[in-house]
């Protein structure tokens, strides 16, 4: 368990990605194309990663997400396990970037902030990355990834396994592991379902 009082940013060179290549079938529209304050929530994401010290930030989409390719300011990838869920988004962008960690958010966590990710940062080192963990549970959606992870990934893809939390669990050693607090909660409130008149205009 790690407690970070005082962050500093990593030292080491760190990719980002938006994870944005879900079918988004509960919300029954694109999630990314949502809007928080008049900005997509793709556009937010990839802001977070920057303000947070990406050097790099990525977009993790489908191939038929054409506004992915039009509208991206960072890169684009695609997975190479289709329909594999986030964990085939992970293992392409580690495949995809030269960056020693990948720092991983979700498209659809509109409260999440780069303060997060750089208290994840501080506790990283080489071939260490960090995650938050809440009751037991693993917050795998905004977490920083170490390159050597792809190896484990790309062997539970190819075993036709998609759980974060078990491969998280089989691979602890290889992440410093922050407890999530009372105070952090709920910066990992999703958007799963269509929310309610103005809410997507109004989060913070």
């Amino acid at each position: 368990m790690s407690s970070i009082e005082n962050p500093s940013p990593l030292p080491l060179r760190w990719a980002g990605v938006v994870l944005a290549g879900g079918h988004s079938r509960r919300m029954g529209r694109e999630k990314a194309l949502l809007e928080v304050n008049g900005e997509a929530l793709w556009r937010r994401q990839e802001r977070v990663l920057r303000e947070a010290g990406a050097a790099e930030v990525w977009l993790s989409a489908r191939p038929e997400q054409a506004w992915a390719t039009a509208e991206a300011s960072g890169r684009v990838v695609h997975d190479r396990v289709v329909d594999a869920g986030p964990l085939a988004g992970i293992a392409a962008t580690l495949a995809a970037s030269t960056a020693t960690h990948l720092a991983v958010l979700a498209v659809d966590l509109p409260r999440m902030e780069a303060a997060w990710l750089r208290r994840l940062s501080a506790a990283c080192g080489p071939g260490r990355g960090a995650v938050g963990r809440r009751e037991g549970f693993f917050e795998p959606l905004a977490a920083i990834y170490p390159r050597e992870i792809l190896v484990a990934a790309e062997r539970a893809l190819a075993r036709g396994e998609r759980s974060l939390q078990r491969l998280l669990t089989a691979e602890a050693a290889r992440f410093a592991i922050v407890e999530i607090g009372a105070m952090d909660a709920a910066s990992f409130e999703n958007w799963n379902e269509p929310p309610a008149s103005g809410e997507a205009r109004r989060q913070a």
